[in-house]
């Protein structure tokens, strides 16, 4: 991206900030009930304006400003919801423990972002792929158990899980 088209983006998400930012934290405020997140997620939207493709952005931006930074923003609610979700459930799994067995404040951040990042490569599954994937990980199940449990062929699940495989692969290795 040449040097003009990089200060053009910049001016276009500055007009944005400033015009559409106060609407924005609102928006978010009565979507989550929280004023201090909603001023965290509407910064992060423009944050992710700034390094998103900048054609795209420029030109979806300019005809419909506000639908574009509600997209934005929506996408980033759905994860913060999932990022509390996942913290909940954890939680609860640790408060099964004795408090000394307990990982450290930035183990448990540690763990969450690694949870985090496993929710988001499982979401991007085919349902089924992904139950044959958590039934062969999570349960230790065979093929042909789990072929037998979920009413297909053990072919059909060694290729759903061969698909699962496949997905972290790349997504681990970028290929």
């Amino acid at each position: 991206m040449s040097a003009e088209s990089c200060a053009r983006s910049h001016d276009i998400v500055s007009t944005l900030y400033r015009d559409h930012h106060d609407w924005l934290r609102g928006w978010l405020r009565l979507k989550l009930g929280d004023a201090h997140q909603a001023a965290d997620l509407a910064q992060d939207t423009f944050v992710r304006l700034l390094s998103a493709d900048k054609a795209t952005a420029t030109d979806t931006t300019l005809r419909e400003p506000r639908a574009y930074l509600r997209t934005i923003a929506n996408r980033l609610v759905v994860d913060h919801w999932r990022r509390m979700e996942i913290e909940r459930a954890y939680l609860a799994v640790l408060h099964n423990h004795p408090q000394a067995s307990w990982p450290s404040e930035e183990e448990r951040f540690l763990i969450l972002e690694s949870l985090e990042q496993i929710a988001q490569m499982l979401g991007r599954l085919k349902p089924l792929v992904r139950e044959v994937f958590l039934l062969a990980q999570m349960d230790g199940l065979s093929c042909p158990q789990i072929a037998r449990q979920i009413g297909k062929s053990v072919a059909t699940v060694e290729r759903y899980l061969a698909q699962a495989l496949q997905h972290c692969y790349r997504l681990t290795y970028g290929q």
